[in-house]
């Protein structure tokens, strides 16, 4: 029955005997040679990607948004003085027209010039805000005859300032495209913009006005 027994003096189990490249592989090894991983060395950004974590989602909601930005507050403690040096340097910015401080609805070219625009010119509109305090004044008084002359005063010039809004939007509409014949105008935006811009109190507004009554716009 010897078939049955392992033959002793096989190749795989004597010493002595290599393959056909066994000695340079032991000579490979020897030298410290490092086989490959099999797979692209990760770059430095993603392997700090992964340490950090995944990237949270954008806040969905206004509550939510408030919730994470107290949690960064806890987690990196700002004083009192540095949060009101931020806000002060944030609301001159804003005032100044610098576009990075800006809300969406006021960036851009399009919508600076339509503000200098509106800016260079006195407007009935601007009366809104001083008639509806007079409104709430004449409501006040225990005089029906002053209720009265009040409530059609109002309403005359309430009326005189939605003629002139209207109007005041179709001209800006009209410079603006002249002015930016390149861009995508929209009569109704741009109109709205120039109308709630003309509404405001001139030393109420933000951006401030960067020019002055009267002067010309180019």
């Amino acid at each position: 029955m010897r078939f049955l027994r392992r033959n002793s003096t096989t190749a795989t189990d004597d010493p002595e005997i290599e393959g056909p490249d066994g000695g340079e592989e032991v000579e490979l090894q020897n030298r410290g040679y490092t086989p490959g991983k099999g797979r692209a060395t990760p770059k430095r950004r993603e392997a700090e990607a992964k340490r950090r974590g995944p990237v949270a989602p954008p806040p969905r909601t206004t509550r939510e948004a408030l919730k994470r930005n107290k949690e960064l507050r806890k987690s990196n403690p700002v004083s009192k003085e540095d949060r009101r040096a931020a806000a002060k340097e944030r609301r001159e910015r804003m005032a100044a027209g610098d576009d990075r401080y800006l809300l969406p609805r006021d960036r851009g070219p399009v919508k600076a010039y339509v503000r200098d625009v509106v800016d260079s010119r006195r407007h009935l509109l601007g009366l809104f805000m001083p008639l509806a305090v007079l409104v709430f004044v004449a409501l006040l008084v225990p005089s029906p005859r002053i209720q009265q002359i009040a409530t059609l005063a109002c309403t005359l010039m309430l009326l005189l300032m939605i003629v002139e809004g209207i109007l005041t939007g179709r001209r800006v509409s009209k410079q603006t495209r002249a002015k930016f014949p390149n861009e995508t105008i929209k009569g109704m935006s741009i109109g709205w913009y120039a109308f709630i811009r003309a509404s405001q109190i001139r030393k109420l507004r933000m951006p401030k006005p960067r020019i002055q009554i009267g002067e010309s716009v180019s």
